[in-house]
C-alpha cells in the first residue's frame, strides 16, 4: 500500500443517548464523511459500524476491532471519524490508540474536530479536547448522582416495588393490599419460624394465590432495609450509599435489626451442626 495515499476506514457510531442528544444517525455521518474525504480526496476502503454502542472504556466494539485488525493488516492506514468522541472519551484509551496508529504507521482525521494525529500539533490538540471531553463525562456523572440522591430521599426509590409496595406518582408508597404479608413475615420469623417454615406454610395457605414461595424469596424479604424504610443504592457494588428514612416503613426498625440478629443465630446453629 502507498503510504501517500490515504486509504480510509470509515469509522461510524452512534448510541441511543448520542442520537437523542446530537441528532446525529449513521446515515447522516455517513454522508458527510464522505464529503469529507471527497473533499480531502481519501480513498474509502470500508466503512465500520457500531450501532447502539457507547465509547465508554470496557465496552466492546466489534467493528471498531475489525477496524484496527484491518490497519494491523496494512488494508487502511487513516481512520476517519465524524468526531473524537466517535473513537473514545477516555484518555486512557486515546493515549493506547495513538500508540497503536504510530507502531502502523497510521492516522486518525476527525471531520468535525479538525483533528489529524500525522503531526505533533495535532496530537497535542487531540489530547486537549479528550481532556474537556473525559471533564464534561466526570461533571455528569457528577450532576447524576446528585439528581438520583435527591429523588431518592424524597421517596423516588429507582428499582421495581417489592411487596408492600408500589409507586405512585413516582413514589414508593405503602400497598395496604399485601402490606399485612411482609409483617406476617418479620412477625413469623422473629418468633422463631425459619425460612424454610414460612415458605412451606404460605405454599400450604396459598398466600396471595402463590404456591411458588421458596427460601429466598423470605430471605429476601428479612434482609431489604426498605421495610425499616431505608434504602442501600449500589448494594452489590464497592461503594454502596445508605439513605435513611426515605419511605414509610412496613415494620419498626428495632423488629427489622432484631430479625437480622436472629438470622446470624441462625447460621451459627447450621454451622455448628
Amino acid at each position: 500500500m502507498d503510504n501517500n495515499k490515504k486509504i480510509c476506514g470509515l469509522y461510524l457510531r452512534v448510541s441511543t443517548e448520542d442520537q437523542a442528544r446530537e441528532g446525529f444517525s449513521l446515515p447522516e455521518q455517513k454522508q458527510r464523511l464522505e464529503d469529507f474525504c471527497k473533499y480531502k480526496g481519501y480513498i474509502i476502503k470500508d466503512y465500520y459500524e457500531d450501532a447502539g454502542i457507547s465509547a465508554k472504556t470496557g465496552n466492546y466494539r466489534p467493528e471498531f476491532e475489525r477496524l484496527k485488525e484491518d490497519i494491523k493488516s496494512k488494508k487502511i492506514n487513516t481512520i476517519v471519524a465524524f468526531k473524537l468522541d466517535r473513537i473514545t472519551r477516555s484518555i486512557y484509551d486515546w493515549e493506547e490508540l495513538i500508540t497503536f496508529l504510530d507502531e502502523n504507521a497510521a492516522y486518525l482525521d476527525c471531520a468535525n474536530d479538525e483533528i489529524n494525529t500525522t503531526t505533533a500539533n495535532g496530537k497535542m490538540i487531540s489530547r486537549l479536547l479528550m481532556s474537556v471531553s473525559q471533564n464534561e463525562i466526570e461533571r455528569t456523572s457528577e450532576r447524576t448522582k446528585v439528581g438520583l440522591s435527591g429523588a431518592i430521599k424524597q421517596g423516588h426509590i429507582p428499582h421495581q416495588a417489592p411487596l408492600g409496595y408500589k409507586h405512585e406518582n413516582k413514589k414508593l408508597v405503602i400497598d395496604y393490599t399485601t402490606k399485612d404479608v411482609v409483617e406476617r413475615i418479620f412477625k413469623l420469623y422473629h418468633d422463631g419460624l425459619s425460612y424454610q417454615k414460612i415458605s412451606t406454610l404460605f405454599n400450604k395457605e396459598e398466600v396471595l394465590g402463590k404456591t411458588n414461595w421458596r427460601d429466598s424469596s423470605i430471605t429476601a424479604i428479612l434482609t431489604n432495609e426498605i421495610y425499616k424504610g431505608d434504602f442501600v443504592h449500589g448494594k452489590r457494588t464497592k461503594s454502596p450509599t445508605y439513605y435513611e428514612n426515605v419511605v414509610e416503613p412496613i415494620v419498626s426498625k428495632e423488629m427489622w435489626e432484631e430479625c437480622q440478629v436472629q438470622k446470624k443465630k441462625n447460621l451459627k446453629v447450621i454451622k455448628e451442626l
